[in-house]
């Protein structure tokens, strides 16, 4: 008897070691903090481990009634489209004098019924400052650097926020959004090169970080205009943009001696995405060009026009919504309407990407 209690303490004793081993063992291979990183595009070896493309949580659903009185549940679309809307002279200078009379919005072809409308939005601004770093571009990082540095200061006030990414071979995103400049100096302090550039890559990770933003969205790209490495494609890269509402502007940087080496795919590939999303392209040689270019994107931001609507029935079966906008031939409110150049997102999709 007493030799099978002595075996059988002994079991007790084998098995808490075993318990306590595989915990010790659990505990060193979990490290202690975890670092966030800028999530990985579509088709990336990462991205299995990753979930989806984020979106905003669902509405909470309706509380039953009360005792013993049916309750009735009415479905109703009730999404609304916000379309911010730049309007520009035929000089390019922005026109902000317009009053809701003087816009007509359709929607695949049919008038639509503007809801909301807003002169000199003072909606919070989300910006993603993206900057090539590649070796090709080596020789004006620290003018665009310099120029981006400029920006951030003229145009963020305490309600927006601005993020700093950088892209080389990968896309790093050097501080989250903040307002605070000192912060987003010692981002600018901290970018270094690369060598190759993942374009599409950024483009569908600045949407991503965009996306549940609140307010008017912003990217403004730095680049020659090359890919060389993205796994995103071109197609992922713009469903992305227009599924988080982003305004694109892009600052394309032209060699100055000649244009040996020039990426024109990758230049009108941001020119189409840009004119899409309601933004604008610039090409820019020097600092002189690229101070420009930022002076001319944060006058655009202080004079954009939000026109909201709710759509009226669709017939269509595409998950996908064209949209255009027109100044009234007849308003009053400006001597010259045929000249003035609408800008704002061409569309929208009514399904999230798969």
């Amino acid at each position: 008897m007493l030799a099978n209690i002595r075996i059988f303490d002994a079991a007790k004793v084998r098995c808490c070691a075993l318990v306590v081993s595989l915990a010790l063992s659990a505990f060193s291979a979990t490290p202690l903090f975890s670092q966030s990183t800028v999530p990985q595009p579509p088709n990336s070896p990462r991205q299995q481990t990753q979930t989806g493309v984020p979106h905003p949580p669902d509405p909470p659903k309706p509380q039953a009634g009360t005792g013993d009185q049916p309750t009735t549940t009415f479905k109703v679309n009730v999404k609304l489209v916000n379309v911010f809307t730049t309007v520009t002279d035929s000089g390019g200078a922005p026109v902000s004098s317009l009053k809701e009379d003087d816009f007509q919005v359709f929607e695949d072809d049919k008038p639509q019924k503007i809801a909301v409308f807003h002169r000199e939005s003072e909606l919070p601004l989300s910006i993603v400052v993206a900057i090539d770093t590649s070796l090709s571009t080596r020789g004006d990082q620290k003018l665009e650097l310099e120029s981006a540095r400029r920006f951030a200061h003229t145009i963020l006030r305490p309600i927006d926020g601005l993020s700093l990414f950088q892209f080389s071979e990968i896309v790093d995103q050097l501080t989250p959004f903040t307002a605070d400049l000192r912060t987003i100096d010692r981002a600018i302090n901290r970018v270094h090169s690369g060598a190759a550039t993942a374009l599409y890559d950024t483009l569908y990770l600045g949407s991503d970080a965009l996306l549940d933003r609140r307010g008017r969205k912003v990217m403004v790209v730095i680049t020659d205009g090359g890919d060389t490495v993205s796994k995103t494609n071109y197609q992922e890269a713009v469903r992305e943009a227009q599924q988080a509402e982003v305004i694109l502007y892009s600052i394309i940087i032209v060699p100055i001696e000649n244009s040996a080496g020039r990426d024109i795919g990758g230049e009108h590939a941001l020119i189409q995405l840009s004119r899409d999303t309601g933004g604008k392209y610039f090409y820019a040689s020097g600092l002189e060009q690229l101070d420009a270019a930022f002076r001319q994107i944060s006058d655009e931001l202080r004079t954009q026009y939000l026109i909201a609507y709710y759509p009226s029935a669709r017939v269509s079966d595409s998950d996908y919504r064209r949209i255009e906008i027109k100044v009234n031939p007849a308003t009053k409110d400006y001597a010259a309407p045929s000249e003035l150049v609408v800008r704002h997102r061409t569309g929208y999709y009514t399904m999230p990407a798969k």
